[in-house]
């Protein structure tokens, strides 16, 4: 389960990094970034090159009759993501890449109040985690109602860094994988799943943090000063 994140990078900045184009208005940085808000994914276009763009965090498939439903599909699970009808299609031709500083995870203590801990990249730079992207709208407002893209973000189990936290995290995608994880001319589950698996060690550190973070108002920076 990953259930909040930081994103505080300008959108030109990510672009670089990931030899995106970004031409969308830029989202204010968040250092608790929670379920339903609007969040940056790579995607590889139709022209052939990357491109930034925002999404709602939380998939709402295409059949969904309520966009309610995202909040409660944050999460994609890799062990089932090639059988699950809800994902197997996106898997195919829906694959997008998510920006983070870092995440959120909350680990159990001897008092009935976890500790959250930060978790993030150990050289500093940005997480790149498997994703999945859709298009809804209500079809309640007839044809001219606007489009939603929304996303959901690939778990897998811990690795040994993770699992004295928890026995999930998100699937990491090193840079040699980016290419074929959103390359649109692959479609065969068969080649897609060998890259859903646990980071290598050493990828992640982490390090306690505030329980401010707990509450989704509490936005600032001092959520990932160390306690």
């Amino acid at each position: 389960m990953c259930g909040r994140f930081v994103s505080t990078q300008q959108p030109d900045a990510l672009a670089s990094f990931f030899g995106a184009v970004f031409e969308g208005e830029p989202l204010g940085p968040s250092h608790n970034v929670a379920p339903t808000n609007d969040v940056y994914g790579v995607v590889e276009g139709a022209d052939g090159e990357r491109h930034l763009e925002t999404f709602q965090w939380g998939l709402v498939p295409s059949w969904a009759k309520d966009v309610k439903i995202g909040s409660k599909m944050i999460n994609a699970r890799a062990e089932t993501i090639g059988e699950k009808p809800s994902f197997k299609s996106l898997l195919r031709r829906h694959r997008v890449m998510l920006p983070m500083d870092g995440f959120y995870e909350w680990q159990a203590s001897d008092t009935k109040v976890k500790t959250p801990m930060f978790i993030h990249r150990a050289d500093g730079d940005p997480l790149a985690i498997a994703g999945l992207w859709t298009t809804w709208r209500d079809a309640s407002l007839g044809p001219e109602a606007p489009w939603l893209h929304s996303c959901t973000l690939i778990t897998t189990a811990a690795n040994a860094t993770m699992e004295p936290v928890h026995n999930r995290m998100p699937v990491i995608l090193e840079r040699d994988d980016w290419a074929m994880w959103l390359d649109r001319s692959i479609d065969n589950p068969a080649e897609l799943l060998p890259l859903l698996v646990p980071a290598a060690e050493g990828v992640l550190t982490m390090y306690p943090v505030s329980t401010s973070v707990n509450n989704v108002r509490n936005k600032g920076s001092e959520l990932i000063d160390p306690v």
